[in-house]
C-alpha cells in the first residue's frame, strides 16, 4: 500500500508505464533528513509552503529570511518563523484547520530541489528557541522527504536578501504597501500610527515597491 500515491496517481502511472519508477522513487523517500537534505535546508534563505484549508482549497506562500532561518529541530522535525505579513493569515489558518503542509526548497545555482510533506502545528514565539521578529513558530513533523529532478530549474544569479528580513533584535523597515490609501484605514491601530509618522498615505500610482524601504520607520 502506497503512502504517497492514490488511485488517480496510479492511473496516470499505468497509462504512461511509470508505476515501477514511481514505486522506486517512493522507496527512496524518507522521514528522517539525510546530510544532503540538512545542508540544503540550513543554507536556504527561502522556501515555498503549501497548505490546505478546511474546504480542501490549497494555497502556496513564499517564505523568506536570513540563511538558516529554518531550524532543524530533530531527525524529522523542522521549525520556521512566521514574520509580519499582509494580515490574511492564510497559511496559519490552514495549518490550524488541517495541519497538512508541503515544503519546496529550490537551489537555483546547483540546481537542486527538495520536497517535504508532513503535518504542522503552531507555537508561540517564546522561550529559549524564540526567533527575533517572529509572530509565531511553525513546527513541521516530516512524513516524507524526497529529491525531485532539477532539469527544468532555471539558473538564477544570487540576489541580495530582502531588506525587510528582521534583524537580530527583530527590527524591520515599515513596508510601503501599508501606506497605500485604499489599505491604510483598515490597518491595526499601531500600523496606522506608523503610517502617519511616515508622512501619511500614498496613492497606488506612487507606490515605490519594497526594495528601498524607509529605515527610519520600523515594524518591529
Amino acid at each position: 500500500m502506497s503512502k504517497l500515491y492514490g488511485e488517480a496517481h496510479r492511473a496516470y502511472q499505468d497509462r504512461h508505464g511509470t508505476r515501477r519508477l514511481a514505486d522506486r522513487l517512493e522507496a527512496h523517500a524518507h522521514a528522517e533528513l539525510d546530510a544532503n537534505d540538512r545542508a540544503l535546508i540550513e543554507s536556504a534563505a527561502y522556501f515555498f509552503l503549501s497548505t490546505v484549508d478546511e474546504r480542501g482549497r490549497p494555497t502556496v506562500s513564499y517564505k523568506g529570511g536570513q540563511p538558516g532561518f529554518i531550524r532543524i529541530a530533530g531527525p524529522a522535525e523542522l521549525v520556521f518563523p512566521v514574520y509580519d505579513g499582509n494580515g490574511m493569515f492564510l497559511s496559519l489558518g490552514n495549518i490550524s484547520s488541517t495541519a497538512q503542509v508541503g515544503l519546496l526548497f529550490i537551489d537555483f545555482t546547483s540546481p537542486r530541489r527538495l520536497r517535504i510533506q508532513g503535518t504542522a502545528r503552531l507555537a508561540p514565539n517564546e522561550g529559549p528557541g524564540q526567533t527575533a521578529g517572529a509572530l509565531y513558530l511553525v513546527h513541521v513533523t516530516i512524513e516524507q522527504a524526497f529529491v525531485n529532478c532539477g532539469r527544468y530549474i532555471h539558473k538564477l544569479e544570487l540576489r541580495k536578501l530582502s531588506p525587510h528580513v528582521p534583524d537580530e533584535i527583530g527590527r524591520q523597515p515599515f513596508p510601503a504597501w501599508k501606506r497605500l490609501d485604499f489599505i491604510a484605514d483598515a490597518l491595526p491601530e499601531p500600523d496606522r500610527i506608523k503610517v502617519d509618522a511616515a508622512g501619511g498615505t500614498i496613492p497606488l500610482e506612487a507606490y515605490p515597491g519594497e526594495d528601498s524601504p524607509d529605515t527610519d520607520q520600523t515594524a518591529g
